[in-house]
Order: C-alpha cells, then sequence, then structure tokens
C-alpha cells in the first residue's frame, strides 16, 4: 500500500493520542514472562515484533520464522539455547537473514551453548540444541547492539551459576541495557554493574514483582515530537501513556526537542509536548546520538524540515538494521532537496533553502523511515511508498495522524 500525504498545518492543534507500550519493554517481558509464568503483562505492545515474538515463544514447531523482527532473534536466540531438550531453526525474512548474529552466538557458545549456522557463517538462520548452561562468564565487544547483551542478560538469572559479563571499550544504548538490568531487579533477581562489568545471580524462587504495566513507547512518540518542531507555534499534542525518568532511552526526546522549540509537560500519566517558540534557522544543531540512535531518522527529516544544519554522531548500529538507514536517509532527503553527508557512524545534514514536492518516499522495509518522514508533509506533499511497513511497531500511525487532520489517500497501484 503506497499513500500520498498532504496537510499545511494541523487541523486539530490540541489533540490526544494514546499509544500503546514499548516495544523494547514488552519483549524484555515477554521473555522473562515465559521464564517466570507468574509474571503478568499489561499495556502490551500491539506492534508485529511484539505478536511474533509472543507467537514464537509459544510456538511447538521446530522451525520458527520471525521475519523483520531483530529483537526477538536476537532475545529468542538466548531463550531457545537454555531450553533444555528443544531443538529449533530459528529463521527470518531475506533481510534478517543479512543481519548478523555471530557476536550474540559466541557469547552464548562462551556459556556452552549449542549453537550452528544452516547457511551463511554468521547469519540467520540457526539451529539451537537447548541445554542446561553451566559456565558463567562471557567477555562482549560493549560498541555492539545492546540487544546482544540485553539477551544474554535476561537469559541470566536462569543459569546454573549466575552470570559475570564483561564489557569491553565504549557501551552503546546504555538506557536499554540498563532497561534490562531494571526489570530484572523488579522481579527479585540481584544484579551489580560496575566498570563494565555486569554480575546477575542465579534465581530460583518466584518473581518478587508479577504484574507489569508498560510504559507507552518513546520512539513512536519522536514523530509527535517531529509534527509539533513543524508546526505553528501553540501547536498542541496529547500524549499517553507516559512517565518521568522513563526507562527508555528515547526520553532524551524531551531534551532534545527543546531545540526546535518544543516544551513538554508531564501531567499525571501522560504528556503535553507543544511549540513555544521560532527555531533560528542559522543555528547548526550537533547531538550524539550513540544511547538513543533509533530516533535518529526522526531528528534528521525534523532537521531537514526546519532548514536547519545538524550534525548527528554515534550511530554506527544504524547500517544493520532494517535496512542501511543511514544511506536511506542520505537517497532520500536528496530527493527531497536536501544535501547530505554520512560516514560510518554520523550523518551531516547542510542548509537547505526549499523541500521538493510530491516525492515518493522509498520506505526500504524500514518502519521507522515511514515514519519519520510522514511529518514532513505539513512542509510539502509526499508520497510513501509501502506505508503498511509502520505495523512492525505501530500499527495505528495512519489513523492517529488522520486524528490530527493530515490528508491520506491510498494509491491503487496498477
Amino acid at each position: 500500500m503506497d499513500i500520498s500525504l498532504d496537510k499545511s498545518k494541523i487541523a486539530n492543534p490540541k489533540s490526544i493520542i494514546t499509544i500503546t507500550g514499548s516495544k523494547s519493554e514488552s519483549n524484555r517481558l515477554l521473555l522473562l514472562q515465559a521464564l517466570y509464568p507468574e509474571i503478568s503483562i499489561e499495556n502490551l505492545s500491539n506492534s508485529d515484533d511484539s505478536v511474533l515474538m509472543q507467537k514464537a515463544l509459544q510456538s511447538t514447531k521446530n522451525v520458527i520464522d520471525i521475519h523483520h523482527a531483530g529483537t526477538a532473534m536476537r532475545f529468542l536466540t538466548a531463550y531457545f539455547s537454555i531450553q533444555e531438550g528443544r531443538e529449533i531453526i530459528l529463521t527470518g525474512s531475506n533481510r534478517m537473514q543479512e543481519r548478523p548474529i555471530q557476536i550474540l552466538v559466541e557469547a552464548l557458545q562462551q556459556l556452552g551453548a549449542e549453537i550452528s549456522y544452516e547457511k551463511n557463517q554468521g547469519f540467520p538462520p540457526i539451529q539451537i540444541k537447548g541445554k542446561t548452561l553451566t559456565k558463567s562468564k562471557v567477555t562482549l565487544n560493549a560498541n555492539v547492539s545492546s540487544q546482544y547483551i540485553s539477551a544474554v542478560l535476561l537469559i541470566a538469572p536462569k543459569l546454573k551459576n549466575g552470570l559475570e559479563l564483561t564489557l569491553e571499550g565504549k557501551i552503546t544504548s546504555v538506557p536499554y541495557i540498563e532497561m534490562t538490568l531494571s526489570l530484572l531487579k523488579k522481579i527479585g533477581v540481584e544484579t551489580s554493574f560496575s566498570n563494565n562489568i555486569i554480575n546477575i545471580k542465579h534465581k530460583t524462587q518466584n518473581p518478587k514483582s508479577n504484574n507489569f504495566v508498560v510504559e507507552s513507547d518513546w520512539s513512536s512518540a519522536s514523530y509527535y515530537y517531529s509534527i509539533v518542531a513543524l508546526s505553528d507555534v501553540g501547536t498542541e499534542i496529547g500524549l499517553s501513556f507516559y512517565k518521568k525518568n522513563s526507562l527508555q532511552g528515547d526520553w532524551a526526546l524531551t531534551e532534545i526537542y527543546k531545540e526546535f522549540g518544543v516544551q513538554t509537560t508531564f501531567e499525571n500519566d501522560s504528556i503535553i509536548i507543544e511549540k513555544s517558540s521560532i527555531v533560528n534557522r542559522q543555528s547548526s544543531i550537533e547531538f550524539d546520538l550513540s544511547n538513543s540512535p533509533d530516533i535518529a531518522q526522526t531528528i534528521a527529516v525534523t532537521c531537514f524540515g526546519l532548514g536547519i544544519e545538524c550534525f548527528l554522531t554515534g550511530l554506527h548500529t544504524l547500517k544493520i538494521k532494517e535496512t542501511d538507514r543511514l544511506l536511506a536517509l542520505k537517497i532520500e532527503i536528496e530527493k527531497l532537496g536536501g544535501q547530505v553527508k554520512i560516514t560510518q557512524d554520523s550523518l551531516q545534514i547542510l542548509d537547505s533553502n526549499s523541500i521538493n514536492k510530491n516525492i515518493n518516499i522509498e520506505t526500504y522495509n524500514d518502519h521507522r523511515m515511514a515514519m519519520a518522514f510522514a511529518p514532513l508533509a505539513l512542509k510539502t506533499p509526499l508520497i510513501i511508498n509501502d506505508a503498511e511497513v509502520v505495523s512492525k511497531s505501530y500499527p495505528n500511525f495512519w489513523n492517529d495522524l488522520k486524528t490530527l487532520g493530515f490528508q491520506l489517500t491510498e494509491i491503487i497501484n496498477t
């Protein structure tokens, strides 16, 4: 499904949008629930990734296909490695079979896991023979996807001798590691994180806390921050359910978007985001997004839409996502008339005086490409190709945009 998207300004500038639970938090809790069935979860994410994670954990099949769900691939690799007597093949989409898994596999093999590759060395599909893991020490390069690290941490309480995980180098996406540790602590697992060494104690008793309400997804909130930033002063959008001092790294939005004249107010379990001032187009903005790389696309498009130069760093993990997100951003923004420079871990947008109209935005099977570019319809009419890709993380996205007054028309391809 392709859609044309057009809106000069928000028709309902004081809207309230309800976003379902965080995909990151939901998938961690689903794995913990599989290990400790006493746990109950409310406000689960309705994303494709979380639905696939849930189905995979409940499956009795010998082959489990998680399609594009990267988090599920990493977490399930660890989960099935400790399911004694269970033998499965874990596979995914063509793109998933191009995304590296070797770092995680080698870490689990250090603990004694029995995992082998079905096709290409270092990539899914993989065969996993579940067994009891008795080794307790493992070393991981810290400058990798935090999902590798969290995958090992989530199964650690079930390891007979616990876990001592040593991280070498500068750690990427620290908030996501801290989210995992926080959830473990809430169920009564003893953890410590000091000097790049994480210790997790073996846990035999039932969880101390067995009811969790998942906070709404801050990554999904980013698109509304972009909409407000690209709108007139006085525009407000309310989002629920959100907490101050969130476990999610992407709540850094509340500070980052101050640079774009957007203020955040917390009210009970909701936030109000408001365009409070006009941004100086002569300014140049620089952000290190190593702790929140999932909002890089949103920020890049916001800067382009406002005509602001920006330099974004800490983006090395974006090349192994659903697509090479740095290259995809460069291609699409340049189609719109922008100038973009990229390296292996950074993106720079140069000053742009105009935005081309009626450009087809390719989404590359990447949900965040579709949603990050959508707010730009406040500046110019767009066509979003394969718009249904948003279901990976936010199935209600297009309907929620309609409530704000965006004009969406499905394009019938013949």
